[in-house]
């Protein structure tokens, strides 16, 4: 694969642990806002509910259907109301707060130090996330990643998500970049992976999870490490 010189990589649920970042957040605000007073027992589930209508709506964000004011106002609502608090109840203040203490958490998926440490040797990194342009500078600079890569480009900066082909059209240009010699990283079918290669450019799916991959995907990974046998 010596015939890449640019990777571009996806930032949260990537190299950034989003899910379990998350879960820590939502843990103390669950205590701080004495949730359980208000009817909710379960941590957990009030975590899994979020975690799916947050997964959801970020969807529809990716594709252009919501703004981000729109995700921001509703991924707590929808999941206070799902489980039966009422619309006078629900802390207005949550998802505020959730923003400000959320990006300042620093689990990343194992091995990235490490691979993006190995990787910076032999090729140029970039990121292009779709996340907020203030969260992604806070999750960049309190992991100390940000000295591995030469671009970020944020989706709010560019004026479109991932997938649309100008972000990736955009990224080369600054990068000094061609589409042959470019590799784009992610967990993001839709966003990361068919966006690049419907781009021109190929792509890595990173699959955590272990999920069914798709087969018109060409290569997976399960692990971030795996990336310093393939590179």
């Amino acid at each position: 694969m010596t015939k890449y010189r640019h990777l571009f990589f996806d930032l949260d649920h990537t190299i950034w642990d989003f899910d379990k970042n998350a879960e820590e957040t939502l843990h103390e605000l669950f205590v701080t806002y004495k949730l359980n007073d208000l009817g909710l027992n379960s941590a957990d589930v009030f975590i899994e509910t979020y975690t799916r209508n947050n997964h959801q709506l970020w969807a529809e964000y990716h594709l252009g259907k919501i703004s981000k004011e729109t995700l921001r106002e509703m991924r707590f609502k929808k999941t206070f109301l799902e489980l039966g608090l009422s619309a006078d109840v629900i802390p207005n203040e949550f998802e505020d707060d959730y923003v400000r203490i959320c990006p300042t958490k620093t689990n990343l998926f194992e091995g990235a130090h490490q691979t993006l440490q190995y990787l910076h040797k032999k090729y140029t990194l970039h990121l292009i996330t779709n996340g907020f342009k203030e969260s992604q500078e806070l999750k960049v600079t309190g992991t100390d990643i940000k000295k591995y890569f030469d671009q970020i480009i944020v989706s709010e900066d560019v004026g479109v998500n991932k997938p649309d082909p100008a972000i990736f059209a955009h990224a080369l240009n600054v990068a000094g970049a061609d589409k042959q010699s470019s590799l784009m990283i992610g967990d993001s079918l839709e966003a990361d992976i068919m966006g690049a290669l419907n781009f021109g450019m190929d792509a890595i799916y990173f699959n955590p999870a272990g999920l069914d991959k798709p087969a018109n995907v060409p290569l997976q990974i399960n692990s971030l490490n795996e990336l310093t046998l393939l590179l």
